[in-house]
């Protein structure tokens, strides 16, 4: 770890350890993409707490990743609804477009492909996530038009939020 992140790092704990253990998880999950084991470490020795209890937190929540992710974390809806709508074939498009599999990252980390039981979001079936924004009513084309969405805010580095075109 470079020191700049080590900085980075124990300012993330000094600032969010009032707020607990997720808190300063998560902060630092968002910074540096995933919890890597130097970083557990680090949280074990500025909270003072066992390695075992930050592991066991950590892989209690599937939130929490102990592989680097991609840039872009795309989750599909592996729900009933979404089977049944056609989330499988949603899933099989993505693995096309980005030549990834499932629970893989892309070679650049651009890209990270997971699936979930549910998203909560039954009514918009099939779902897919980026990171945070939800996707509903995805069909074939639609998926094709976001994927290029975000291959173009890579390319060009100007985030434009994706307007549904497609019904």
């Amino acid at each position: 770890m470079e020191d700049k992140d080590r900085t980075r790092l124990i300012e993330i704990i000094e600032k969010f350890k009032e707020d607990g253990l997720i808190s300063v998880l998560q902060k630092i999950q968002d910074v540096f993409n995933y919890l890597s084991p130097e970083t557990i470490v680090m949280v074990s020795k500025y909270m003072k707490m066992p390695l075992s209890k930050i592991y066991g937190v950590i892989t209690f929540y599937h939130h929490f990743s102990l592989k680097p992710r991609g840039k872009y974390t795309i989750r599909v809806c592996k729900g009933t609804a979404c089977h049944v709508k056609g989330g499988e074939e949603n899933l099989t498009r993505i693995k096309r477009l980005l030549s990834i599999k499932e629970e893989e990252v892309s070679e650049d980390f651009v890209w990270g492909l997971e699936t979930v039981a549910c998203v909560g979001a039954c009514a918009l079936a099939p779902v897919v996530m980026i990171n945070d924004e939800y996707y509903g009513k995805m069909s074939l084309h639609k998926t094709e038009l976001i994927i290029d969405h975000y291959k173009a805010i890579e390319k060009t580095g100007e985030y434009v939020k994706y307007e549904d075109k497609v019904s």
